[in-house]
């Protein structure tokens, strides 16, 4: 592993190492292309494979056979020739396809002929009263934990939400030994008719024995209340207690952990800072890049895949990935593209990898009283802007997330939106009769991420650019 890029410039350069970019830059590397894989981790995996080379958790069965794939991958990927560098933070690419990386507190520039980016997904914002307290925390972030250190809850733990993570976060607590004491679902009703039409799919796909032994194992152990129609969590600067709402009843328990998971969503910030067109999908309710078959997106030269793509679980992010590479090396090196797995088996790994992907999408659709806050919910948690706040932003004259930075700095804070785009968009849409898309998100600009002024002044400098800021 190396500290700075070994280069100014390379064939190709992906950025994130979770199942999508560690397939992409072995198979770039494989074909003989010079690759570099960024990521911001200390290890390789991203967030489905994390800490997949260095858990303490050793059991294959405690977090599961399909956990235990990255490790195939790392090793197919420290087998190749591909130059990886860890804890390197990416905080901006543009249309010239110079990427800034920040690593080990100093900045670097590289170029590339080809990126691929595969920044994986985030969890979506779950916006309820309390969500804020300590104490509240997403399922992604226990996992997290319990993949990097063996850590699980011992005290009164209640999970909310819905979802496949939820399910597995849970099965894997229990298996650790770790306690819940109630699980809360809040999946509509209604979902369960709408995903019909698509169920075919889903049975004859590797989802559904998996998830239903998962669901049998948990509600084994576990009380689960479903139909949860109102959530809140409370305490005074603590969480205390967790209220919620099922079949018309108000119930309160008393709670020291509240887990949230509503689905994921991608992580399109360094995309849309490029300029990459996006499209809102209103079936996965979130923005999506616009792709050819190929991942190619709008810009010439920068490729997506896996979640970052559109959510389509850790098999299709190892195809995506796969299929990403094959077009960088059909662009740059198409003699030696016949190395590797012809595009059309590729496509066929895609569409099997999908199967049953469009049922899960529609019977975990989140609903939206929980997607969409009202009264003093906070929704910008890094600027502490409420429901209402918003919603007064709109009544006089703030047309969408880019004006409400003006009226209340949304958007502005170290997440620079990551926990409150999609909220944003879908509350000024609803206040204004508008669809999302007409809506927009934030325009992202570089640095997505927060740098110090210390790691831009390390910027390698010439004479030319001293001589640029420097009076004679």
């Amino acid at each position: 592993m190396t500290m700075a890029p070994k280069r100014e410039a390379y064939d190709v350069v992906v950025i994130g190492a979770g199942p999508a970019g560690l397939a992409a830059a072995a198979t770039s590397a494989e074909a003989g292309l010079s690759t570099l894989l960024l990521d911001e981790n200390i290890g390789p995996g991203g967030q489905v494979f994390r800490a997949i080379a260095s858990t303490p958790v050793t059991e294959r069965n405690q977090l599961g056979s399909d956990y235990w794939v990255g490790a195939d991958l790392v090793q197919a990927l420290r087998a190749s020739s591909a130059e990886v560098i860890h804890r390197a933070t990416v905080w901006s690419l543009d249309r010239n396809l110079e990427i800034a990386v920040s690593i080990g507190g100093a900045s670097a520039f590289v170029k590339a002929k080809r990126v691929i980016l595969a920044t994986g997904a985030l969890e979506r914002p779950f916006p309820i009263p309390g969500w804020t307290l300590p104490g509240v925390m997403t399922a992604g972030a226990a996992q997290t934990m319990l993949k990097s250190s063996a850590l699980v809850p011992d005290g009164r733990t209640v999970i909310a939400g819905q979802g496949p993570l939820l399910w597995l976060l849970a099965a894997q607590i229990l298996r650790l030994g770790g306690r819940i004491d109630r699980i809360l679902d809040t999946t509509e009703r209604g979902n369960y008719f709408a995903a019909l039409p698509h169920a075919f799919a889903f049975l004859t796909s590797p989802y559904f024995t998996k998830g239903l032994s998962m669901m049998r194992e948990v509600k084994a152990k576990v009380q689960v209340v479903s139909g949860i129609t109102e959530l809140s969590a409370a305490g005074d600067g603590q969480l205390a207690s967790v209220s919620y709402v099922a079949g018309g009843k108000r119930e309160t328990i008393a709670a020291d952990l509240l887990l949230l998971h509503q689905g994921v969503v991608p992580n399109v910030n360094l995309a849309m800072s490029a300029g990459i067109e996006h499209r809102w999908d209103d079936l996965q309710l979130c923005w999506s890049p616009v792709l050819d078959a190929g991942g190619n997106s709008s810009v010439p030269g920068i490729a997506i895949a896996g979640d970052g793509a559109g959510i389509g679980g850790a098999n299709a992010a190892v195809v995506r990935g796969r299929i990403a590479a094959r077009a960088a090396v059909e662009a740059l090196a198409p003699a030696t593209a016949a190395k590797l797995a012809p595009m059309a088996a590729l496509r066929a790994d895609l569409a099997k990898a999908e199967r049953g992907r469009v049922f899960l999408d529609t019977l975990f659709r989140p609903s939206p009283q929980f997607r969409i806050p009202s009264g003093d919910t906070i929704v910008c948690r890094c600027e502490e802007v409420t429901a209402k706040d918003v919603l007064d932003s709109v009544a006089i004259g703030a047309t969408g997330p880019n004006q409400l930075k003006a009226y209340r700095r949304t958007g502005m804070g170290p997440c620079q939106g990551r926990l409150c785009g999609l909220t944003v968009t879908e509350l000024m849409a609803q206040a204004r009769g508008k669809t999302p898309q007409e809506i927009g998100y934030y325009r992202l600009r570089a640095p997505v991420k927060p740098i110090t002024l210390a790691e831009l002044a390390a910027v390698p400098k010439s004479e030319a650019d001293v001589k640029a800021v420097v009076r004679g």
